[in-house]
Protein backbone atom coordinates (compact mmCIF):
# COMPACT_ATOMS: atom_id res chain seq x y z
CA UNK A 1 0.00 0.00 0.00
CA UNK A 2 1.48 3.28 -1.08
CA UNK A 3 1.19 6.31 1.18
CA UNK A 4 0.93 9.65 -0.57
CA UNK A 5 2.21 12.56 1.44
CA UNK A 6 0.67 15.93 0.57
CA UNK A 7 2.93 18.89 1.00
CA UNK A 8 1.47 22.38 1.35
CA UNK A 9 2.17 24.63 -1.63
CA UNK A 10 4.90 26.66 0.05
CA UNK A 11 5.60 28.71 -3.04
CA UNK A 12 2.03 29.91 -3.09
CA UNK A 13 2.49 31.42 0.39
CA UNK A 14 5.89 32.94 -0.26
CA UNK A 15 5.04 34.69 -3.51
CA UNK A 16 2.76 37.33 -1.93
CA UNK A 17 5.42 37.97 0.74
CA UNK A 18 8.01 38.69 -1.91
CA UNK A 19 5.49 40.87 -3.72
CA UNK A 20 4.70 42.89 -0.57
CA UNK A 21 8.39 43.22 0.20
CA UNK A 22 8.97 44.51 -3.32
CA UNK A 23 6.22 47.07 -3.02
CA UNK A 24 7.63 48.19 0.30
CA UNK A 25 11.08 48.71 -1.20
CA UNK A 26 9.60 50.70 -4.09
CA UNK A 27 7.64 52.92 -1.67
CA UNK A 28 10.74 53.45 0.47
CA UNK A 29 12.75 54.40 -2.61
CA UNK A 30 10.02 56.82 -3.75
CA UNK A 31 9.92 58.33 -0.26
CA UNK A 32 13.67 58.92 -0.31
CA UNK A 33 13.44 60.60 -3.72
CA UNK A 34 10.51 62.77 -2.55
CA UNK A 35 12.38 63.81 0.59
CA UNK A 36 15.41 64.70 -1.53
CA UNK A 37 13.30 67.10 -3.60
CA UNK A 38 11.53 68.52 -0.53
CA UNK A 39 14.73 68.98 1.48
CA UNK A 40 15.78 72.40 0.04
CA UNK A 41 12.33 73.85 0.71
CA UNK A 42 12.27 72.32 4.19
CA UNK A 43 15.65 73.85 5.01
CA UNK A 44 14.39 77.26 3.92
CA UNK A 45 11.15 76.82 5.85
CA UNK A 46 12.95 75.85 9.06
CA UNK A 47 15.73 78.46 8.74
CA UNK A 48 13.65 81.45 7.64
CA UNK A 49 10.22 80.73 9.11
CA UNK A 50 10.08 78.17 11.91
CA UNK A 51 13.23 79.22 13.82
CA UNK A 52 12.45 82.99 13.66
CA UNK A 53 8.87 82.28 14.75
CA UNK A 54 10.00 80.30 17.79
CA UNK A 55 12.61 82.95 18.68
CA UNK A 56 10.03 85.70 18.23
CA UNK A 57 7.64 83.97 20.63
CA UNK A 58 10.49 83.62 23.14
CA UNK A 59 11.48 87.30 22.79
CA UNK A 60 7.87 88.34 23.40
CA UNK A 61 8.35 87.24 27.02
CA UNK A 62 11.54 89.26 27.42
CA UNK A 63 12.82 92.81 27.58
CA UNK A 64 15.29 92.89 24.74
CA UNK A 65 17.37 95.53 23.02
CA UNK A 66 19.76 94.62 20.24
CA UNK A 67 22.62 95.99 22.38
CA UNK A 68 22.00 93.65 25.32
CA UNK A 69 20.87 90.18 26.32
CA UNK A 70 17.19 89.23 26.60
CA UNK A 71 15.82 89.66 30.14
CA UNK A 72 12.86 87.45 31.04
CA UNK A 73 9.82 89.52 32.09
CA UNK A 74 7.04 86.96 31.68
CA UNK A 75 3.67 88.41 30.62
CA UNK A 76 4.64 92.04 31.24
CA UNK A 77 4.73 92.87 27.52
CA UNK A 78 1.27 91.42 26.94
CA UNK A 79 -0.13 93.23 29.95
CA UNK A 80 1.32 96.50 28.65
CA UNK A 81 -0.22 95.93 25.21
CA UNK A 82 -3.77 95.91 26.54
CA UNK A 83 -3.10 99.26 28.25
CA UNK A 84 -1.39 100.76 25.17
CA UNK A 85 -3.61 103.39 23.53
CA UNK A 86 -1.36 103.50 20.45
CA UNK A 87 -1.88 99.77 19.95
CA UNK A 88 -5.66 100.12 20.00
CA UNK A 89 -5.44 103.11 17.68
CA UNK A 90 -3.27 101.08 15.30
CA UNK A 91 -5.77 98.20 15.38
CA UNK A 92 -8.66 100.59 14.67
CA UNK A 93 -6.80 102.12 11.73
CA UNK A 94 -5.89 98.66 10.41
CA UNK A 95 -9.48 97.42 10.64
CA UNK A 96 -10.68 100.53 8.81
CA UNK A 97 -8.16 99.87 6.04
CA UNK A 98 -9.03 96.16 5.87
CA UNK A 99 -12.77 96.88 5.59
CA UNK A 100 -12.33 99.36 2.72
CA UNK A 101 -9.77 97.21 0.92
CA UNK A 102 -11.71 93.94 1.17
CA UNK A 103 -15.08 95.34 0.09
CA UNK A 104 -13.83 97.24 -2.97
CA UNK A 105 -11.21 94.69 -4.01
CA UNK A 106 -13.62 91.74 -3.84
CA UNK A 107 -16.48 93.49 -5.64
CA UNK A 108 -14.27 94.90 -8.42
CA UNK A 109 -12.38 91.61 -8.81
CA UNK A 110 -15.66 89.68 -9.06
CA UNK A 111 -16.88 92.06 -11.77
CA UNK A 112 -13.61 91.73 -13.71
CA UNK A 113 -13.72 87.93 -13.40
CA UNK A 114 -17.26 87.85 -14.80
CA UNK A 115 -16.17 90.07 -17.70
CA UNK A 116 -13.20 87.79 -18.43
CA UNK A 117 -15.49 84.77 -18.30
CA UNK A 118 -18.32 86.13 -20.43
CA UNK A 119 -16.93 88.97 -22.58
CA UNK A 120 -13.14 89.40 -22.64
CA UNK A 121 -11.91 86.18 -24.24
CA UNK A 122 -8.59 87.70 -25.34
CA UNK A 123 -5.51 86.37 -23.56
CA UNK A 124 -3.89 89.80 -23.98
CA UNK A 125 -6.71 91.55 -22.11
CA UNK A 126 -6.65 88.98 -19.34
CA UNK A 127 -2.89 89.28 -19.02
CA UNK A 128 -3.07 93.09 -18.94
CA UNK A 129 -5.15 92.92 -15.78
CA UNK A 130 -2.21 91.29 -14.01
CA UNK A 131 0.32 94.00 -14.95
CA UNK A 132 -0.19 96.15 -11.79
CA UNK A 133 0.35 93.08 -9.60
CA UNK A 134 3.68 92.37 -11.33
CA UNK A 135 5.04 95.80 -10.35
CA UNK A 136 6.74 96.06 -6.94
CA UNK A 137 4.46 97.50 -4.27
CA UNK A 138 6.98 100.25 -3.40
CA UNK A 139 7.08 101.43 -7.02
CA UNK A 140 3.27 101.42 -7.21
CA UNK A 141 3.11 103.45 -3.99
CA UNK A 142 5.63 106.00 -5.30
CA UNK A 143 3.79 106.28 -8.61
CA UNK A 144 0.47 107.06 -6.96
CA UNK A 145 2.17 109.29 -4.37
CA UNK A 146 3.43 111.54 -7.18
CA UNK A 147 0.18 111.37 -9.17
CA UNK A 148 -1.88 112.34 -6.09
CA UNK A 149 0.53 114.99 -4.79
CA UNK A 150 -1.29 118.08 -3.53
CA UNK A 151 0.84 120.60 -5.46
CA UNK A 152 2.09 118.92 -8.65
CA UNK A 153 0.11 115.70 -8.91
CA UNK A 154 -1.71 115.18 -12.20
CA UNK A 155 -4.91 114.15 -10.40
CA UNK A 156 -5.04 117.40 -8.42
CA UNK A 157 -4.19 119.34 -11.58
CA UNK A 158 -7.27 117.84 -13.24
CA UNK A 159 -9.38 118.56 -10.15
CA UNK A 160 -8.16 122.18 -10.12
CA UNK A 161 -8.80 122.51 -13.87
CA UNK A 162 -12.41 121.43 -13.23
CA UNK A 163 -12.76 124.29 -10.73
CA UNK A 164 -12.83 122.07 -7.65
CA UNK A 165 -10.61 122.47 -4.57
CA UNK A 166 -7.46 120.34 -4.42
CA UNK A 167 -7.49 117.28 -2.14
CA UNK A 168 -4.66 116.32 0.22
CA UNK A 169 -5.02 112.61 -0.49
CA UNK A 170 -2.10 111.53 1.70
CA UNK A 171 -2.05 114.57 4.00
CA UNK A 172 -5.59 114.46 5.32
CA UNK A 173 -6.69 112.15 8.11
CA UNK A 174 -10.04 111.69 6.32
CA UNK A 175 -8.51 110.80 2.95
CA UNK A 176 -5.25 109.02 3.84
CA UNK A 177 -6.52 105.52 4.66
CA UNK A 178 -9.11 105.38 1.81
CA UNK A 179 -6.38 106.55 -0.59
CA UNK A 180 -3.91 103.90 0.57
CA UNK A 181 -6.67 101.28 0.30
CA UNK A 182 -7.47 102.49 -3.22
CA UNK A 183 -3.82 102.18 -4.29
CA UNK A 184 -3.66 98.59 -3.06
CA UNK A 185 -7.03 97.74 -4.60
CA UNK A 186 -5.69 98.94 -7.97
CA UNK A 187 -2.59 96.77 -7.60
CA UNK A 188 -4.21 93.55 -6.35
CA UNK A 189 -7.60 93.46 -8.07
CA UNK A 190 -6.22 91.76 -11.19
CA UNK A 191 -4.68 88.92 -9.20
CA UNK A 192 -7.84 88.49 -7.14
CA UNK A 193 -9.92 88.52 -10.33
CA UNK A 194 -7.71 85.77 -11.76
CA UNK A 195 -8.40 83.55 -8.73
CA UNK A 196 -12.15 84.10 -9.05
CA UNK A 197 -11.95 83.55 -12.82
CA UNK A 198 -10.36 80.14 -12.20
CA UNK A 199 -13.31 79.30 -9.94
CA UNK A 200 -15.79 80.38 -12.65
CA UNK A 201 -14.15 78.08 -15.16
CA UNK A 202 -14.57 75.16 -12.77
CA UNK A 203 -18.38 75.54 -12.82
CA UNK A 204 -19.88 73.03 -15.33
CA UNK A 205 -21.46 74.70 -18.34
CA UNK A 206 -24.45 72.35 -18.35
CA UNK A 207 -25.65 73.93 -15.08
CA UNK A 208 -26.13 77.23 -16.89
CA UNK A 209 -27.76 75.47 -19.85
CA UNK A 210 -30.34 73.86 -17.57
CA UNK A 211 -31.02 77.23 -15.92
CA UNK A 212 -31.48 78.82 -19.34
CA UNK A 213 -33.97 76.13 -20.37
CA UNK A 214 -35.91 76.78 -17.15
CA UNK A 215 -36.15 80.46 -18.12
CA UNK A 216 -33.88 81.83 -15.38
CA UNK A 217 -32.76 85.42 -15.91
CA UNK A 218 -29.05 86.34 -15.81
CA UNK A 219 -29.54 87.98 -12.40
CA UNK A 220 -31.30 84.90 -10.98
CA UNK A 221 -28.60 82.65 -12.49
CA UNK A 222 -25.86 84.74 -10.87
CA UNK A 223 -27.36 84.66 -7.36
CA UNK A 224 -28.72 81.10 -7.47
CA UNK A 225 -25.93 79.29 -9.35
CA UNK A 226 -22.74 81.32 -9.77
CA UNK A 227 -22.39 82.69 -6.23
CA UNK A 228 -23.20 79.43 -4.37
CA UNK A 229 -20.80 77.42 -6.58
CA UNK A 230 -18.11 80.08 -6.14
CA UNK A 231 -18.28 79.91 -2.34
CA UNK A 232 -15.11 77.79 -1.81
CA UNK A 233 -13.08 80.07 -4.10
CA UNK A 234 -14.49 83.23 -2.53
CA UNK A 235 -13.68 81.85 0.93
CA UNK A 236 -10.07 81.29 -0.13
CA UNK A 237 -9.89 84.75 -1.71
CA UNK A 238 -11.27 86.41 1.42
CA UNK A 239 -8.85 84.58 3.71
CA UNK A 240 -5.87 85.52 1.52
CA UNK A 241 -6.93 89.16 1.08
CA UNK A 242 -7.82 89.70 4.75
CA UNK A 243 -4.47 88.29 5.93
CA UNK A 244 -2.63 90.36 3.32
CA UNK A 245 -4.58 93.49 4.26
CA UNK A 246 -3.71 93.16 7.94
CA UNK A 247 -0.04 93.01 6.93
CA UNK A 248 -0.02 96.24 4.92
CA UNK A 249 3.23 98.13 5.50
CA UNK A 250 5.20 99.20 2.43
CA UNK A 251 2.50 101.46 0.95
CA UNK A 252 2.14 103.27 4.27
CA UNK A 253 5.92 103.51 4.79
CA UNK A 254 6.48 105.05 1.34
CA UNK A 255 3.56 107.49 1.31
CA UNK A 256 2.64 108.70 4.80
CA UNK A 257 5.01 107.03 7.28
CA UNK A 258 2.06 106.57 9.64
CA UNK A 259 0.88 110.19 9.55
CA UNK A 260 -0.71 112.62 9.60
CA UNK A 261 -0.49 112.26 13.39
CA UNK A 262 -1.52 108.57 13.80
CA UNK A 263 -4.16 108.46 11.06
CA UNK A 264 -2.35 105.79 9.00
CA UNK A 265 -0.22 104.09 11.65
CA UNK A 266 -1.34 100.53 10.93
CA UNK A 267 -0.32 97.67 13.21
CA UNK A 268 2.64 96.60 11.04
CA UNK A 269 3.98 100.16 11.05
CA UNK A 270 3.61 100.29 14.84
CA UNK A 271 5.53 97.01 15.20
CA UNK A 272 8.28 98.35 12.93
CA UNK A 273 8.56 101.60 14.88
CA UNK A 274 8.73 99.78 18.23
CA UNK A 275 11.40 97.37 17.00
CA UNK A 276 13.67 99.52 14.84
CA UNK A 277 12.70 103.00 16.00
CA UNK A 278 12.75 102.41 19.76
CA UNK A 279 14.84 99.18 19.84
CA UNK A 280 12.16 97.52 21.97
CA UNK A 281 12.30 94.12 20.30
CA UNK A 282 10.60 92.31 23.16
CA UNK A 283 7.51 94.50 23.00
CA UNK A 284 7.51 94.39 19.19
CA UNK A 285 7.66 90.58 19.33
CA UNK A 286 4.67 90.52 21.66
CA UNK A 287 2.76 92.73 19.21
CA UNK A 288 3.67 90.32 16.42
CA UNK A 289 2.40 87.34 18.40
CA UNK A 290 -0.89 89.15 19.09
CA UNK A 291 -1.23 89.91 15.37
CA UNK A 292 -0.51 86.26 14.51
CA UNK A 293 -3.22 85.06 16.90
CA UNK A 294 -5.72 87.59 15.48
CA UNK A 295 -5.02 86.46 11.91
CA UNK A 296 -5.31 82.78 12.86
CA UNK A 297 -8.65 83.43 14.55
CA UNK A 298 -9.96 85.50 11.62
CA UNK A 299 -8.95 82.80 9.10
CA UNK A 300 -10.59 80.08 11.21
CA UNK A 301 -13.83 82.02 11.57
CA UNK A 302 -13.93 82.80 7.85
CA UNK A 303 -13.40 79.19 6.80
CA UNK A 304 -15.92 78.00 9.39
CA UNK A 305 -18.78 80.32 8.48
CA UNK A 306 -18.10 80.48 4.73
CA UNK A 307 -17.74 76.68 4.60
CA UNK A 308 -14.67 76.99 2.39
CA UNK A 309 -13.97 73.26 2.50
CA UNK A 310 -17.39 72.36 1.08
CA UNK A 311 -18.77 72.67 -2.43
CA UNK A 312 -22.30 72.58 -3.81
CA UNK A 313 -20.97 70.65 -6.80
CA UNK A 314 -20.58 67.50 -4.68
Amino acid sequence: MTTITKHPPAAAHKAPQRSNRGRGMVKLRDLKVALLFILPAMIGLVAFSLVPTIRGIYLSFTEYSILGEPKWVGLDNYTAIFKDELFWNAMAVTIQYVAINIVFQTVIALGLALLMHRVAKSTFVRGALLLPFLVANVIVALLWFWMLDYQIGIVNEIISWMGLPRIAFFGSDQWAIPTIAGVNVWRHMGYTALLIFAGLQAIPQHVYEVASLDGASPTRTFWSITMPLLRPVLALVLVVTVIGSFQVFDTVAVTTGGGPVNATRVIQMYIYQKAFGESDFGYASALSVILFLILALVAFVQMKFLKGNESDLD
